[in-house]
C-alpha cells in the first residue's frame, strides 16, 4: 500500500466511503472516533496525512489541530478538515489554526482525493 492516511471521524459511515475511495487510489488508511484516539494513532501510526472532523465528542478538530501544530513531530503533518460547519469565518479558522485545505461535508470523493494526493505530492491522474 501506498502513504498513509489517517481519517478522523465519529460517524462510521463517513469514515467507511471515505476509506473506499482512498483505498481505491492506493492509500493505506487509519481511522480514530475522536481527537484523543487521533492523536494516539499518529504517535504510533505516523500516518502521512490527517482527515479531521470538527464536530466530535471529547476533543474537537480544532483542539487537535492545535495539539498537531503544537508538537515538533507533527508540526508538518498534512491535515485536512472535513466538517459540516458551513458558518460564515469557519474555513478561514481552520486555515488560521493550521489546517492544509478545509472541506464541507458532503464532500464531492473525487475532490477530497484530489487534495490528498496534492498535498502528499502524489501524481493525479486525469
Amino acid at each position: 500500500m501506498g502513504n498513509r492516511v489517517l481519517v478522523v471521524d465519529d460517524e462510521p459511515e463517513v469514515v467507511s466511503v471515505i476509506r473506499e475511495a482512498l483505498t481505491s487510489e492506493g492509500f493505506s488508511v487509519l481511522s480514530a472516533r475522536d481527537g484523543a484516539e487521533c492523536l494516539r494513532k499518529v504517535e504510533s501510526g505516523q500516518p502521512d496525512l490527517v482527515i479531521l472532523d470538527v464536530n466530535m465528542p471529547g476533543m474537537n478538530g480544532f483542539k487537535t489541530l492545535h495539539a498537531l501544530r503544537e508538537n515538533e513531530d507533527t508540526r508538518n503533518l498534512p491535515v485536512v478538515m472535513l466538517t459540516v460547519r458551513h458558518e460564515r469565518g469557519d474555513e478561514l479558522a481552520g486555515l488560521l489554526a493550521g489546517a492544509d485545505l478545509y472541506l464541507k461535508k458532503p464532500c464531492n470523493m473525487e475532490r477530497l482525493v484530489a487534495g490528498v494526493k496534492r498535498l502528499l505530492e502524489v501524481p493525479v491522474k486525469l
